[in-house]
C-alpha cells in the first residue's frame, strides 16, 4: 500500500465523513480503510481523526494535512493530464485578465491571429487596471504591466517597456521645459492611479531611485485619458511606451526628462499559483510572449 494511496483513502473518508462511506465508494472492507488511515497516522506521528460511534472529526493537524493532500492529489491529476494531451490539439476557455490601454492596443491585434492559430482555444478577456485575485475572481491567467511583482507571484515575463515623461510643446513653450526631476513642484502634472490617491512620479537620479510628488491638477485610472489631456497642454504625465508611442510620433507630444528615466518595466503574464499551467495555458503564454515583441510598438 502506497503513501499516495493511503492519502487518496484519507481524504475520501475526509470529505464523506465516514469509513464506512468511503469503504463503499471504494469498493473494499471498511477494516481495509480503518487501518490504512491508522497506519497513516502512525507514519506521521500525529492523530488526523477523532472517531466516535456517531461522528467523526478532523484534528487541526487533520484538516491542515487534509488541504496539503487535495493539492498534491490536484497536482498529481493535472499532470497526469497534461502528459495525457501532450501531441492532442490544445482545446478549452481561457479567462484572461488584461490592462485596458495594454489590452486594447496590444493584444486586441493579435487575437484573430490567436484564433486562427488555436481554433479550439476560446478566450474571454476582461479588459480592468483593476490588480485582481486570479484565483477568487476564476482568472486562469492575468496580464501585469509593472516594475515588480510581490512576492510568491507564479509569472512569466512576456517583455518590457520604457516609461515617457511628456508634454505638449504648447504647454511647454508656455511654462518652460523642466531640466530636472523636482522642477516638476513647479508644473501641472497629470497622474496615474489605480486606487485614488497621489502617486509620486519616480526617476533616476545619479543611478538612485528618486521620487517626486507634483503638484496633480488631474488623476485618472487610466493613462489614454491622461495623454489626451496633455495632448490638450492641460499638464505634464508619465506614460509607457505603448501609450506615448503615437503622440510621439506625431509630434503632438514630446519626451522630456530623459536623463532621468527610469529603468524598464516588465510585461508579466501572471498564473494562478494553486495549479500547473495546462495545455491551454501554455500555447496562450507562448503565443504572446512571441507576438508581443512586434506587436507592440516601441517609441
Amino acid at each position: 500500500m502506497s503513501r499516495l494511496d493511503a492519502m487518496q483513502q484519507f481524504v475520501r473518508v475526509a470529505e464523506l465523513g465516514s469509513f464506512a462511506a468511503a469503504a463503499a465508494q471504494l469498493g473494499v472492507a471498511r477494516s481495509v480503510i480503518t487501518r490504512r488511515v491508522a497506519a497513516l497516522e502512525e507514519h506521521l506521528g500525529v492523530k488526523l481523526m477523532e472517531r466516535t460511534t456517531r461522528k467523526l472529526t478532523l484534528t487541526s493537524a487533520g484538516a491542515a494535512y487534509l488541504e496539503r493532500c487535495r493539492n498534491i492529489l490536484q497536482a498529481l491529476d493535472e499532470a497526469e493530464a497534461e502528459v495525457m494531451a501532450a501531441g492532442q490539439t490544445p482545446r478549452g476557455h481561457i479567462r484572461m485578465g488584461v490592462p485596458v490601454s495594454f489590452g486594447i492596443r496590444c493584444i486586441a491585434p493579435q487575437l484573430a491571429r490567436f484564433a486562427q492559430a488555436y481554433p479550439h482555444v476560446t478566450l474571454s478577456l476582461d479588459f480592468s487596471d483593476h490588480i485582481s485575485d486570479l484565483i477568487d475572481e476564476g482568472m486562469d491567467i492575468a496580464i501585469r504591466v509593472s516594475s515588480e511583482l510581490a512576492p510568491g507571484i507564479v509569472a512569466r515575463k512576456l517583455g518590457s517597456g520604457r516609461l515617457y515623461t511628456l508634454a505638449a510643446p504648447a504647454y511647454l513653450a508656455r511654462h518652460g521645459t523642466p531640466q530636472h526631476p523636482n522642477d516638476l513642484l513647479q508644473h501641472a502634472c497629470l497622474g496615474y492611479t489605480g486606487k485614488g490617491y497621489n502617486r509620486p512620479l519616480k526617476f533616476l537620479v545619479d543611478g538612485r531611485p528618486h521620487p517626486v510628488a507634483p503638484n496633480y491638477v488631474l488623476q485618472a485610472n487610466n493613462g489614454d485619458a491622461l495623454v489626451l489631456a496633455a495632448q490638450q497642454g492641460l499638464g505634464i504625465t508619465m506614460q509607457p511606451d505603448f501609450i506615448a508611442h503615437e503622440y510621439l510620433q506625431n509630434g503632438t507630444l514630446q519626451p522630456i526628462l530623459e536623463a532621468f528615466t527610469p529603468p524598464p518595466f516588465g510585461i508579466y503574464a501572471v498564473l494562478p499559483s494553486n495549479r500547473l499551467i495546462s495545455q491551454r495555458q501554455r500555447v496562450v503564454l507562448d503565443f504572446f510572449a512571441q507576438a508581443l515583441r512586434p506587436a507592440c510598438p516601441r517609441a
